[in-house]
């Protein structure tokens, strides 16, 4: 598991919600296949993060790991519809890197809007908002039942009392090889895109030296 730095003085130097996954790499080296250090890195992610089920803008219900996650990067950022303050600047942010990312969006990659407002951010109410910043296929705005909220948000370290603390952090993780890192959501666009790419396009161990 790669270490969580890199050289922007707006980013925060430590990824405390992937501990569980990192516990793999401490194991002792053992003779295996190819491919077993991925499927095992897999199986800690999935039973970290699990599949909690949560609720996008169209209703549609997205198990948190195995739809929104795996095999994906992710650049993940927690806000509530109703905000007055940090929120939509934050999103219109993400806005640009969407336009960005361009057709990578939906494929490789998924933006994840997670309301820390469950009770009050419908589908209805999330479609809406996701209109205001013409959100394409792969951003999804999440909602849910409060516990399961709560849940995945304490799983990325983002949990707060009340709405309005929320942190104004993206979370940018690629989950094939396994580097992540955070941002500050209010930094300049072109700035956060310049992470967002080092994370997309990191290589993992595939070209790593034996």
């Amino acid at each position: 598991m790669k270490s969580i730095q890199h050289s922007y003085t707006w980013v925060m130097l430590t990824l405390v919600l992937l501990i569980a996954v990192s516990v793999c790499a401490q194991q002792p080296a053992q003779p295996q296949q190819p491919a077993a250090p991925r499927t095992q890195e897999e199986n800690n992610a999935q039973r970290y993060f699990t599949d909690t089920v949560l609720i996008n803008q169209d209703g549609q219900r997205m198990r948190f790991y195995t739809d929104l996650l795996k095999d994906k990067t992710v650049i993940i950022d927690t806000f509530f519809a109703t905000c007055q303050a940090s929120c939509l600047p934050m999103n219109r942010n993400l806005a640009q890197i969407q336009e960005g990312l361009g057709d990578r969006l939906g494929k490789d990659v998924h933006i994840l809007s997670i309301s820390v407002d469950p009770t009050v951010d419908t589908p209805t109410l999330l479609k809406a908002y996701a209109r205001k910043l013409n959100a394409k296929p792969g951003w999804y705005f999440l909602t849910g039942d409060k516990e399961s909220i709560e849940f995945i948000l304490k799983k990325l370290g983002q949990f707060v009392d009340d709405k309005n603390d929320h942190l104004n952090i993206f979370i940018i993780g690629n989950n094939r090889t396994g580097l992540w890192k955070k941002a500050f959501g209010l930094a300049k666009s072109e700035e956060l895109m310049k992470v967002v790419e080092s994370v997309v396009n990191d290589p993992g161990s595939a070209t790593a030296k034996p």
